[in-house]
């Protein structure tokens, strides 16, 4: 189960163009297949996440919940310490239901101060130690820094840039299956 943003909920493109959707098509060929159920929403911060997943522990009872939320925290300027705090449970919520998890970093644009931009970086890894869970790699690598695989707004990246979000996550991902 993938619990993330608009960077997931594949904004600007139809859902089967975003790396999420990729990654069931990929899934699904395995054997055993394995299902990606993408419980994202476009705007969503830690603290949405935190509310909606018990719920969708509950629905789902996922193997694998892979957490891609705070960007939009960093972007409303949100305190670093409540970010990883929401972080840090929602981890362990899903390890108490029985999943594993990985938490995927985010990264902000300078603008908002080295002070705030350093705290932000290190709530994710702080978050992942501090909950037992698998800090993944920047999704975005690679990506982000490429006007040509961003979107118009230069913070939601083009479904051309999909594979190559996936590509970023396949080795962390196939780890904890």
């Amino acid at each position: 189960m993938v619990l993330g943003d608009s960077i997931s909920a594949a904004y600007g493109m139809s859902l089967q163009q975003g790396w999420v959707s990729l990654l069931g098509d990929e899934l699904a060929e395995r054997d055993p297949p394995w299902q990606v159920v993408n419980a994202s929403i476009s705007g969503d911060t830690t603290a949405g996440g935190l509310r909606r997943l018990p719920a969708l522990l509950d629905t789902h009872q996922p193997q694998l919940v892979i957490i891609e939320l705070g960007g939009n925290d960093g972007l409303r300027g949100y305190p670093t310490t409540k970010l990883k705090d929401n972080l840090v449970q929602m981890a362990r919520l899903s390890r108490e239901a029985g999943a594993r998890v990985l938490i995927l970093p985010m990264e902000i644009p300078p603008n908002y101060g080295p002070r705030y931009t350093r705290a932000f970086r290190e709530s994710f890894s702080a978050a992942a130690q501090q909950a037992g869970a698998t800090l993944g790699p920047f999704l975005l690598d690679g990506v982000a820094t490429d006007p040509a695989l961003m979107q118009g707004d230069g913070i939601h990246p083009t479904a051309e840039a999909q594979p190559l979000l996936l590509d970023n996550l396949r080795k962390s991902i196939a780890k904890l299956l």
